[in-house]
């Protein structure tokens, strides 16, 4: 009978790995993760502590990849301009010469000392980017990156519109007006153009970009458009992605690969074969709500036609831009033919009626690398070009989208979304799965809005191997998602601190915090974002660690404030009074739109569905929201932004006009308003919490792209933006 462990050697191995055992919940309430948690947490993490032998061996693990050590330096390091550099190498190694050899060629010698605590450093660099430290035969990638992130000064200076030049958010600035703007804020499906085939795409996302910026818009920010599964479009959740590092290829417009006419052609070969085609298109482009399935496979079926056209080489045309999809496919190198494989053989799994998880396939199939997976890349040559192809369609999309933005003025233009995880059986995780975490899943603990807590079933990149691995996978998607835009919102930014990783098969509750490297996560998204030339916002809503908000001021990613959230004891905070180092908006897509607060229908909806915390009724939430009314209505009637009675619960018209007022009303740099409120849409696009039981990622707008500003509500929505942050004269 092997000998137990003690809990305090697990509690021991918990804290090296950066699994945190005691929390504090949104109530304040402080938490202690039970130990058998704490060891299927570690195991998880493949720190197995199911013996002393195991726990021994997990511990020595932890600790070659933390102790300083004189024969190794780690594959990067972060640093800050202006800053001394610390190595992670023992004193003893004062007083030792180094090189710095700069991105940009130039060199420098620098000295190892060692200060009062042993730590030993170099001098500062001041010259951002990735150089080479060497140090012996020691060698590593110096990522030194600017004091903080690009910001809505830059980009509105760069711009030529009114701007702070420094780019600084000072107390000083942040709120004068000088880099006070605004935005309209999307979910790409739901855009209407004619001929769209039932779904938003980036030529409807190009119109946008247009009406909005002829409106004053500076941004138009937009749901993720990470790439999903070709094979399988019943998944559609654009936070659940296949892959963060490319792109959902059903929202490249068929006509924009060879124009209007090569898709007619292709059109009427496909109506001889489908006398319904017609008929389905238009079923498709009239309806209320995306039919996922049916408009993602008539969208790849018309692109794979086209591509068949395409690869014939019919005329001189064909020729050319088969040469720039090569130039793309070299350019993006082995991730995109990784993304391409995983799609071949994914569709080939379910044909026959196998899982297309990968993590289900013969061994060999799982690791991309092997010698299985050359052989049929070898066999499925055209059908991975085709991947490929896809991937070339969408990145000229989304660059045409935000070359329009650029086009019309916008300063910022598209703020892209990037996802907190993505699917652990999907083409990032089948790639790069060497930093990611096998037997754990990204959700949240049960909170004052979700009393079971969640589990998302995403992946993560485990910290561990980020480090080990000088961080290549986690670089890697910050320019993939930089690529196409001029801001970046994160997804649940919480987890650049920690995030709630729940064990596979355990209750949401029953997970733990695994702490992140913040610093080093920070530094590289500020040095991607100068890059880039694009501002970085991060979703700070949930349960926040404590100086959270304060370390993501001090590195320029922006935080978001939320209407319904800026209460005190005595009502909706005053606008003057929000943070100028956070986007103010009035929603979000998890939330109620304005219209739907006012008359409850967040509420119906949570009792239809059993999702009312269990100590309370319809009536008794109904009765809450009109104690809630009474309290945003004296807010927007104390400030100025409305005036009059109280508004009826069933018109929500005055109620949303004063939000709008009072948001922009804010000291914020930059108010995103979601398009639901500038239409005064009642419905959500999405419940958290629900599946399919409410038409999560479906609602589409009420009318064509081109006309979404047409109506006189939404025009005086408009010109109230614009009195308090026009940048640019509309017109």
């Amino acid at each position: 009978m092997s000998t137990p462990v003690a809990d305090e050697s697990i509690w021991a191995l918990a804290e090296a790995a950066g699994v945190v055992r005691h929390w504090t919940d949104a109530a304040g309430v402080g938490k202690t993760v039970e130990t058998p948690n704490l060891r299927a947490i570690l195991a998880g993490l493949g720190l197995h502590c199911d013996t002393p032998e195991q726990c021994l061996a997990s511990q020595q693990f932890l600790e070659a990849l933390q102790m300083p050590n004189a024969s190794r330096l780690p594959p990067l390091i972060t640093a800050t301009v202006g800053q001394p550099i610390a190595l992670p190498l023992p004193d003893t190694c004062a007083g030792q010469s180094g090189h710095i050899t700069f991105e940009l060629g130039t060199s420098v010698d620098t000295v190892l000392t060692a200060d009062e605590h042993g730590v030993i450093r170099i001098a500062a660099v001041d010259l951002p980017g990735y150089h080479q430290l060497t140090v012996g035969a020691l060698s590593c990638t110096l990522a030194v990156a600017p004091t903080s992130c690009y910001g809505v000064g830059d980009a509105l200076h760069a711009a030529g519109a009114p701007g702070n030049a420094a780019g600084k958010l000072t107390e000083n600035t942040a709120g004068s007006g000088a880099t006070r703007c605004w935005g309209v804020g999307v979910q790409l499906y739901s855009l209407r153009r004619p001929g769209d085939l039932g779904i938003g795409d980036f030529k409807a996302l190009t119109s946008l970009v247009e009406e909005a910026a002829a409106a004053g818009a500076a941004t138009v920010a937009i749901s993720p458009v990470h790439a999903m599964f070709s094979a399988d479009v019943h998944r559609f959740s654009p936070y659940g992605p296949s892959s963060r590092l490319f792109l959902n290829a059903v929202y490249v417009d068929p006509a924009a690969v060879a124009g209007q006419q090569a898709l007619d052609a292709v059109l009427a070969e496909l109506s001889g074969t489908q006398p319904d085609l017609s008929d389905k298109i238009g079923r498709l482009t009239q309806e209320d709500f995306v039919d996922w399935p049916v408009a993602s496979q008539l969208r790849l079926m018309l692109l794979r036609a086209l591509f068949d056209r395409l690869a014939a080489r019919a005329n001189p045309a064909d020729v050319a831009a088969l040469a720039q999809f090569d130039d793309f496919r070299r350019n993006a190198g082995q991730a995109l033919e990784d993304h391409a494989r995983f799609e071949a053989i994914h569709a080939s799994m379910l044909a026959r009626g196998q899982s297309g998880d990968w993590r289900t396939w013969p061994a060999p199939l799982r690791n991309p690398r092997s010698a299985e997976v050359a052989t049929l890349a070898q066999e499925h040559v055209r059908e991975i070009e085709f991947h490929a192809f896809l991937q070339w369609q969408a990145a000229r999309g989304l660059a045409g989208a935000q070359a329009s933005a650029r086009a019309c003025n916008m300063p910022i233009g598209l703020i892209a979304d990037l996802a907190v995880g993505a699917d652990r059986g999907g083409s990032q995780a089948w790639s790069r799965h060497d930093e990611m975490i096998a037997g754990l899943s990204v959700g949240a603990p049960p909170d004052m809005i979700n009393s079971r807590g969640q589990d998302w079933g995403l992946g993560a990149f485990s910290p561990h191997a980020m480090q080990a691995n000088g961080f290549r996978a986690y670089i890697e998607m910050l320019r993939a998602v930089f690529a196409y835009c001029g801001g970046v919102r994160i997804d649940h930014v919480l987890g650049l601190a920690r995030l709630w990783l729940v064990p596979d098969g355990a209750a949401s509750a029953d997970g733990a915090y695994l702490r992140y490297p913040m610093d080093d996560l920070l530094r590289l998204i500020a040095l991607e974002s100068h890059r880039h030339h694009a501002i970085v916002i991060g979703e700070d809503l949930g349960t926040v660690p404590a100086g959270f908000d304060t370390r993501l001021a001090e590195a320029g990613v922006l935080g978001i404030r939320v209407l319904y959230f800026e209460t005190g004891y005595d009502g909706f905070k005053p606008p003057w009074t929000w943070s100028d180092r956070a986007i103010a908006t009035t929603t979000t897509h998890d939330l109620p739109t304005v219209a739907g607060w006012w008359i409850g229908r967040d509420n119906d909806w949570r009792d239809r569905l059993d999702l009312l915390p269990a100590s309370q009724s319809l009536q008794q939430a109904q009765e809450e929201r009109a104690h809630e009314r009474v309290r945003l209505w004296q807010a927007l009637c104390r400030d100025g932004t409305a005036g009059g009675d109280l508004p009826a619960p069933d018109a929500p018209q005055a109620v949303i006009d004063g939000a709008l007022a009072y948001v922009a009303a804010t000291p914020a740099p930059l108010v995103v308003i979601p398009i639901e409120d500038l239409l005064g849409i009642v419905e959500q696009p999405n419940l958290p919490g629900t599946v399919d039981t409410h038409p999560n990622w479906r609602r589409r707008m009420p009318r064509a792209t081109a006309h979404l500003f047409d109506d006189a509500a939404v025009r005086q929505r408009l010109a109230l933006l614009n009195r308090s942050r026009a940048i640019h004269p509309p017109g």
